[in-house]
């Protein structure tokens, strides 16, 4: 079993100042890298699709640079399972917003974020040029042009990562699953693959990756750059079965394979 969690006292950290004097400038280079990619290649190749199973150059940059990203930060990957060739739908826990960097590490996916993302300076830009699908939360008309754009690329041979948790959690709990989204995985009749994003420390699972009450976007995208080094665990897990008479069963089964991941021994392979 891992040892109980003990949240990470970031004030009694001697070597977070050291850790921001070499990071910072990294990222700021690292983002200046993003911008050119973003005007050279994704805005120009954005509809890029794998053709007899190679991939596009610009999914194969945005894995590079998300991995990067990642190194920049601390973390270290290790991946369990093999994600399948595309088009897929991948579905995931989401704690955390590395959680879509994690996946991009992997392989490129168009996601499905909140629509208050496209007006954030920069952030919104590049997610655009990643191919996000944005959403307005709340909206069921909004939800339906969502669907329609998911099923409409999935048919065309990109794969789309969506988290049916509908938003992010304390990483403590894993969500019921919104079965409406498994929907356009049985429009576009491809594979539905649960991926399992788990965090951890010196072996025990951590969550200082996810937001703390009441922390925003950009504290939380500063304590994460100060803070010590993270190992992170993506499992790529067995599909769902398709079923065509209920949704919810196809959401229960991927939350549950999820959940019996997270709940596992650090370092235990799917």
């Amino acid at each position: 079993m891992d040892t109980p969690y003990r949240p990470l006292d970031t004030m009694r950290d001697p070597w977070r100042t050291l850790r921001y004097l070499y990071r910072v400038p990294l990222l700021l280079l690292h983002v200046l890298l993003a911008i050119m990619l973003a005007l050279l290649v994704f805005t120009w190749r954005r509809e890029a699709v794998a053709r007899h199973g190679r991939e596009p150059v610009s999914h194969r940059l945005i894995r590079w640079w998300s991995r990067l990203l990642l190194r920049i930060f601390g973390f270290r990957v290790q991946r369990y399972g093999t994600p399948l060739p595309d088009p897929v739908l991948f579905v995931c826990n989401h704690s955390s917003w590395l959680d879509i960097v994690l996946i991009h590490s992997q392989r490129a996916a168009c996601f499905v974020a909140k629509a208050e993302i496209a007006r954030w300076p920069l952030v919104g830009w590049l997610a655009a040029c990643g191919g996000t699908i944005f959403h307005r939360r709340g909206s069921n008309h909004s939800l339906s042009l969502v669907m329609k754009e998911m099923t409409r690329r999935l048919r065309k041979g990109r794969s789309v990562a969506v988290f049916p948790e509908g938003g992010t959690n304390d990483g403590h709990t894993l969500k019921v699953f919104h079965a409406r989204i498994f929907q356009a995985a049985l429009d576009a009749d491809v594979a539905v693959q649960p991926a399992a994003l788990r965090f951890s420390r010196e072996g025990v699972r951590c969550y200082d990756a996810g937001f703390l009450p009441e922390e925003s976007f950009l504290a939380c995208f500063v304590r994460l750059l100060g803070a010590p080094p993270l190992d992170v665990e993506v499992h790529f897990l067995p599909t769902v079965p398709r079923s065509d008479a209920g949704r919810r069963r196809m959401a229960d089964a991927a939350r549950q394979s999820i959940a019996d991941v997270l709940d596992a021994p650090s370092g235990a392979q799917s």
